[in-house]
């Protein structure tokens, strides 16, 4: 699927009720999705982890919906590779938090 269909197919389905939740909303739930995925990238099954990496996608549309904004654009600033460096494989030093353990 397209990232621009994903936006649509969100807007038609929740839009007005995401709308109306706020931006704020938004942002809460993508949060407390991804806290889901990564519990379930730590503990949970293939199908758990698809299933929460779904529910990312959906309200990170849901979220470039109400800003206006396309992912498709969003996701085009990695078209070339890094967009710091422009290399493919980034060739980028790595940043000290990148090093770090969680």
């Amino acid at each position: 699927m397209e990232l621009t269909a994903l936006q649509e197919i969100m807007a038609a389905t929740y839009g007005e009720r995401d709308t109306g939740r706020g931006r704020e909303m938004a942002v809460a739930w993508l949060a407390e999705e991804l806290g889901e995925l990564a519990q379930a990238v730590r503990k949970g099954s293939p199908a758990q982890q698809l299933h929460e990496l779904g529910d990312v996608l959906a309200w990170l549309a849901s979220l470039a919906n109400q800003l206006g904004l396309s992912l498709e654009d969003a996701a085009g600033r990695y078209s070339r590779g890094c967009p710091t460096c422009g290399r493919l494989p980034c060739a980028c030093p790595p940043s000290p938090r990148a090093l770090e353990a969680p």
